[in-house]
């Protein structure tokens, strides 16, 4: 366990450049594993959670190399995977174990799925239940609908399926098992999710199209494929970790960032919009795009905030930013309002209650709901012993939230943040 002591500063300047995109990492391997040829992938994310992924595919017969400048996945076709000798340890991902589930429903042999107790705590049903309606056979070996999954060979055919909640997880999990159906596939979401796995599947070669109806809902269509090709990707930077040095550079009086080449995706970019409307300064700077998914330099400034709406098909495009979107909220000027937003009780932890707890110790006021927050901005905030309960997103926020207060703040189990980024503390104290 490790502890770190964050105390209040100011005037945090520089530049710096974040790791790569999480959810870009995770998909471009597991693409190019099941793809013809050797991708190769630049900027990818070091993080635990993307380092189980490969884990995973090399269990499954593909040779991966790590290369201090790129990752060089030597894939083995749609059909190319083989039996792992033994159980597939996806650690604390749910991104590996959701997504992973869509691939391995099409193959012709048994595997077992199992992580850490946080991950095997989390639901499956949500992909079990239309994986299995394609004619999948996935069982849950505790019965509760959580990890350790199995897996075994089920002919499939293609579904319309209509996910209650906006899950990229969902989606694309239906969406590459859709790859081995007899038929086309598809998938309409309440509000469009973030589309990262369309955007590549198709450069991969994958007949894949989506849409959005004028009443806000999505669908994306995918047909059965004979095989994927390998890709170059240079993962763009992420913005659920650039969210909180925008954050930082926002709250921190005197401060100035220039933070480098962050995907600006707009399925994946809600936490912009909401800066922009609780009154903040960022310019967007050097645009451009790199295999469909649109990139810039962030230069952020400190700013007087106000508070703000959260809610509807915002959501999804921020769901992973709202402990730090909720951190801003308590030092603006206002009533900063989240809703809709019940996917956050089904994260690493119940992210409604976590990010209570720990705004509640700061001095915040912060009323938790069924499906969000209320939270009245304005009153400083005092360090606190905040317990992360090994959870990354709030182990940042609260680091963030941390720079401003009187005071010490404590985080429990700080070493969470390898998970998505590991060089965080590094990056922060660099800052000041």
């Amino acid at each position: 366990m490790s502890v770190k002591k964050i105390n209040p500063t100011t005037n945090l300047k520089g530049k710096i450049h974040i790791p790569g995109d999480k959810s870009i990492s995770h998909r471009s391997v597991m693409f190019g594993s099941i793809a013809l040829g050797t991708t190769e992938i630049t900027h990818f994310l070091n993080g635990a959670d993307c380092l189980s992924t490969i884990d995973c595919f090399r269990k499954l017969g593909v040779d991966i190399e790590q290369r201090p400048d790129c990752i060089l996945v030597h894939g083995k076709g749609l059909h190319g995977l083989s039996a792992p000798a033994d159980i597939l340890n996806v650690g604390n991902s749910g991104t590996t174990t959701r997504l992973m589930s869509g691939i391995l429903a099409g193959q012709d042999f048994t595997s077992v799925m199992s992580g850490d107790d946080s991950l095997n705590s989390r639901p499956m049903g949500r992909i079990m239940k239309p994986l299995n309606s394609m004619g999948a056979h996935i069982t849950s070996i505790h019965g509760n609908n959580c990890a350790p999954l199995k897996i075994e060979p089920g002919n499939l055919h293609g579904i319309d399926y209509q996910s209650p909640v906006a899950s990229a997880q969902v989606k694309s999990a239906v969406l590459l098992a859709g790859l081995y159906a007899d038929g086309t596939t598809s998938v309409t979401e309440p509000a469009l999710s973030r589309n990262h796995t369309e955007l590549m599947l198709k450069s991969f070669g994958a007949d894949i199209s989506s849409i959005q109806h004028t009443d806000g809902t999505a669908t994306a269509h995918i047909a059965p494929c004979k095989e994927l090709y390998a890709q170059k990707i240079q993962v763009p930077g992420d913005i659920s970790s650039a969210a909180y040095f925008i954050a930082a550079a926002l709250l921190v009086p005197g401060s100035e960032l220039l933070i480098q080449n962050v995907g600006i995706n707009p399925t994946r970019a809600g936490i912009l919009e909401v800066c922009q409307n609780m009154g903040a300064d960022i310019t967007y700077l050097n645009q451009k795009n790199a295999g469909g998914e649109p990139t810039a330099d962030l230069l952020v400034k400190y700013s007087h905030l106000h508070g703000t709406t959260i809610k509807g098909s915002m959501i999804p495009t921020l769901i992973d930013e709202i402990p730090m979107i909720a951190v801003m909220a308590a030092h603006a000027e206002g009533t900063t309002v989240i809703k809709d937003a019940a996917e956050l009780k089904v994260k690493e932890t119940n992210r409604i209650d976590t990010v209570t707890e720990g705004l509640k110790a700061m001095g915040a006021e912060i009323t938790p709901t069924d499906d969000g927050m209320i939270i009245e901005g304005g009153t400083s905030l005092t360090g606190a012993h905040i317990q992360s309960y090994l959870d990354h997103r709030i182990a940042m926020a609260f680091a963030i939230a941390g720079l401003t207060a009187q005071g010490e703040t404590i985080i429990e189990n700080s070493q969470c943040v390898d998970v998505s980024y590991p060089e965080f503390f590094t990056t922060l104290e660099s800052l000041q």
